[in-house]
């Protein structure tokens, strides 16, 4: 019993489907069985040519032996039938002959007077003449041939026909019919078992490939080998494709399962504790403190949960959502028009600075607003006023970037910002460290990079993007 689901439907598919190997070799059998019909009908064709012309060849060498023998005695043609030519008509075993001389009127003078209907005859007959007729009710095929005397006595032709029935032409045929089709035969079994040996050679990489990933453990999302011939190289590719968009949604459940259970039990532990305070509390002024650090607490967890939340839908997005021409200025424009930054920072005044033109780049939108919310968060909330939004195009790179007017953070710290949860010594206790997190997977996601500059105006954070010509816009 299989306690797999996914084993059994593949069991019960590899069932009732033929295998690759069966519909190829299915094919290649068809096409020698189509090619051998039309090699027996050619082969009959030729047997059937070859017998015609090799007994017309006897009927006509009997016809000329006998006209040969035609003597004119006392004015009128004699017969005296050589030997040789019966000897002629006697190589069709089997079959019965015919033979009839007759004068210029038409007159039998020796041989057969009935039982096969003569060709017309003609003093302009100067070639044999081949036809086909029946003796006693047999099909049979006959030659007529004219000899010509110009003598005192006697002037006109005689005529000489020869005939047999088709016995031994039909033997003859299927005799070369049935030679040919035996070698094809041969032929044709000997090219269905190399076919056989070709195609499962050429399979074995599909079943090497079928058997390492029946064989593979369901948690293992490594890449496969990609050595072997091209089209399962391409494949295996795919596959190794797919399996990592699929290790990167797992990782990212795990992360944030992980970081669900890491980062919120220390939070709720003290929303708790702090409620909990509060009630039994009787000191309105400590009670009135309290609720504000309940207050700050809850927040601070909002923040988290948000910017988690944030996180596991960009690293969703990005394997998922196919990317699209954006215009930088309208992701900048829409998060500037929405005024949250009025609320996160009321006392912080933000600008906007966008150019005329176009600054197209191919990503998500959603995943990239997300990300220059979170730029923009992080520098209302350590950055110091006032703090600008921005979009530029310098050297090839479409960038969308926030500067403050203070000094950054410092050198030695800049190169762990943007890891998860890693806050500066100047972050704020409701600081999550998630932000540059979330701008750093988006700039993985579509080849971008994340730059931090120390200006002489202040401190500015680019997410940077190979930029597009501006025709690439839907």
């Amino acid at each position: 019993m299989m306690d797999d689901p996914l084993d059994a439907i593949a069991a019960r598919t590899a069932g009732s489907e033929r295998s690759l190997l069966a519909r190829v070799m299915a094919g290649v059998f068809t096409l020698l069985a189509m090619g051998g019909i039309v090699v027996a009908l050619a082969a009959f064709a030729y047997g059937r040519n070859a017998a015609r012309q090799s007994f017309d060849r006897i009927l006509l060498g009997a016809a000329n032996d006998i006209a040969e023998s035609l003597i004119v005695q006392d004015g009128q043609p004699v017969a005296n039938i050589p030997a040789s030519a019966f000897g002629l008509l006697a190589l069709a075993e089997n079959d019965r002959i015919y033979y009839s001389i007759q004068g210029p009127d038409g007159a039998v003078l020796t041989g057969y007077s009935g039982g096969a209907k003569t060709a017309n005859l003609s003093d302009t007959l100067t070639s044999p003449v081949f036809y086909d007729n029946r003796m006693q009710a047999e099909r049979a095929r006959f030659v007529t041939v004219a000899r010509l005397f110009s003598e005192r006595d006697f002037s006109g032709a005689v005529y000489v026909t020869v005939g047999h029935t088709l016995r031994a032409r039909n033997a003859m045929a299927l005799g070369l019919t049935k030679g040919a089709l035996v070698m094809t035969g041969f032929g044709g079994l000997a090219l269905l078992l190399g076919a056989f040996l070709v195609i499962r050679s050429s399979m074995k990489p599909l079943e090497t490939l079928t058997r390492e990933l029946s064989q593979r453990n369901p948690y293992d999302l490594t890449p496969m080998s990609t050595q072997g011939p091209a089209e399962v190289a391409v494949m295996v590719h795919a596959l190794n494709r797919f399996m990592q968009r699929l290790d990167r949604q797992v990782d990212a459940m795990k992360h944030l399962i992980s970081d669900t259970a890491h980062q919120l039990r220390t939070p709720v532990a003290a929303i708790r504790a702090q409620a909990e305070l509060a009630i039994e509390d009787d000191a309105e002024d400590r009670r009135v403190q309290r609720l504000e650090r309940l207050v700050k607490r809850t927040r601070s967890l909002g923040t988290l949960l948000d910017q988690m939340l944030s996180r596991a839908l960009v690293i969703h997005r990005t394997d998922n959502a196919p990317p699209a021409s954006i215009d930088l200025r309208d992701i900048a424009l829409r998060i500037f028009e929405e005024r949250d930054h009025e609320f996160l920072a009321p006392d912080i005044e933000v600008g906007l600075s966008i150019g005329e033109h176009p600054v197209i780049v191919i990503a998500d939108d959603i995943s990239l607003t997300e990300a220059v919310k979170n730029m923009l968060t992080n520098g209302l909330r350590h950055g110091v006023s006032p703090v600008t939004l921005g979009v530029s195009k310098e050297q090839g790179c479409a960038m969308i970037w926030v500067q403050d007017s203070g000094s950054g953070p410092p050198h030695e710290v800049m190169s762990t910002i943007g890891q998860r949860f890693e806050r500066s010594a100047a972050s704020k206790g409701d600081s999550a460290g998630l932000g540059l997190s979330i701008v750093q997977a988006v700039a993985r996601a579509f080849n971008g990079k994340v730059l931090m500059e120390h200006l002489d105006t202040g401190f500015r954070v680019t997410l940077s993007f190979p930029a597009q010509e501006e025709d690439s816009l839907p």
